[in-house]
């Protein structure tokens, strides 16, 4: 059965807000509230109203590893034969961090 997708209605603001976000995610509320005209907490309740809507989803940050000086990456999977060792396994990871 195909499931009816949910859409909204945005406006202009909203999408000078997206615009701003798009080019850098990081850009300060009070910042895009005076570029739009609006007051900080109207594109606070605007941005909660665009996640709740799942149009946006929040922003993540990119790591360059190269930078760390790692030429490789790899992903690593860790099966325990007892869930009890959970705890065990976590603090010896935490331990042995090279942050």
């Amino acid at each position: 059965m195909k499931q009816k997708q949910k859409t909204i209605t945005i406006d202009g603001i909203d999408k000078k807000i997206l615009r701003a976000l798009t080019v850098d995610a990081r850009t300060p509320i009070l910042e895009i509230a005076r570029s739009v005209g609006i007051s900080g907490a109207a594109i606070h309740q605007r941005l909660r109203k665009l996640e709740k809507s799942k149009l946006i989803s929040g922003s993540h940050f990119i790591i360059n590893p190269k930078v760390l000086g790692y030429s490789t990456m790899a992903f690593v999977g860790i099966y325990l034969d007892k869930a009890a060792n959970t705890d065990d396994v976590i603090r010896a990871f935490k331990k042995s961090q090279r942050f």
